[in-house]
């Protein structure tokens, strides 16, 4: 029998907004989980002898690391991995996200909890657009600084996508006075590349996330890989015990998504997102104040 990884989570903030009623579920013993479709409540055990990892999505760790809840969980006999999506400084594209500055410092102290191999910093999405005055510009401008940033606290892998432009995504956008534009294939492919060479020459290695299309027309040098979001691989390499390396096949694996399989305990509904990013495919609430 393999021990769970609980995602917390693709869905939803957890460690931004949601530490309270994690660490609740942490006490009792499990999560209800509902799933998202048909709405099926199931009891999921949270004892730290049926879980493998705990691993963390988030855009904001601040009252995670004031909180303590990491020196909590691991005190308690949990294993912890973090993807820390670190996005270049846009107040129009992540309006309620904490300054670049003080993000770059959790990834710092991040660092400092785990082994740095346990932190995936993913720069997501890659975002081109037209502006208000109509000039095309993207979301890039600070990856340089983020990458040496990361490379400080000796994390060793980049995750990237590029922005899926849903529906609702481009009438926000529309609302906002922008318009989001997908790249031909490419400048996709040169944007990959021009990433790498940064990655590379601190040490840092680029994947892909759900990029089929462009990761089968990167140069044959290319060192870029696909990416494991939920790297069941590398959890059991790091931290032994037993846990299932099948694909999540409710992930979306024709895209090339390369996560392992995993128990999701967020709720789009019940969890609502507060950051407000201005691309998120999910319906954000209202950021109150």
């Amino acid at each position: 029998m393999h021990n769970r990884v609980i995602s917390a989570s693709r869905r939803t903030d957890i460690p931004a907004f949601y530490m309270d009623w994690f660490m609740q579920q942490i006490r009792q013993g499990f999560f209800e989980v509902q799933n998202p479709y048909n709405q099926k409540i199931s009891r999921i055990s949270s004892l730290p002898e049926d879980v493998h990892t705990l691993v963390f999505w988030s855009k904001n760790y601040a009252g995670f690391l004031h909180g303590g809840y990491a020196d909590q969980l691991i005190s308690s006999g949990y294993r912890l991995f973090f993807n820390f999506t670190v996005n270049s400084e846009s107040a129009l594209l992540e309006p309620h996200v904490p300054p670049l500055s003080e993000r770059l410092n959790q990834m710092i102290q991040l660092g400092r909890l785990v082994d740095p191999r346990c932190i995936y910093w993913r720069f997501d999405p890659i975002c081109v657009y037209r502006n208000a005055n109509g000039d095309e510009t993207d979301n890039m401008t600070d990856f340089v600084r983020i990458a040496d940033a990361a490379a400080s606290a000796e994390i060793t892998t980049c995750i990237v996508s590029f922005l899926d432009i849903y529906a609702k995504v481009s009438k926000r956008a529309n609302a906002a006075g922008i318009c989001f534009i997908e790249p031909p294939l490419t400048r996709r492919v040169d944007i990959l590349t021009g990433l790498e060479q940064i990655l590379s020459a601190r040490g840092i290695g680029l994947c892909t996330c759900c990029e089929n299309d462009v990761f089968d027309r990167l140069p044959e040098q290319s060192k870029i890989r696909k990416s494991s979001c939920i790297p069941n691989h590398l959890l059991l390499q790091i931290y032994g015990g037993n846990v299932s390396l099948q694909p999540d096949t409710g992930q979306r694996i024709k895209q090339g998504c390369g996560c392992r399989v995993s128990t999701d305990i967020g709720s789009y509904r019940l969890h609502p997102c507060f950051h407000n990013c201005l691309f998120c495919y999910a319906n954000p609430a209202p950021f109150p104040g």
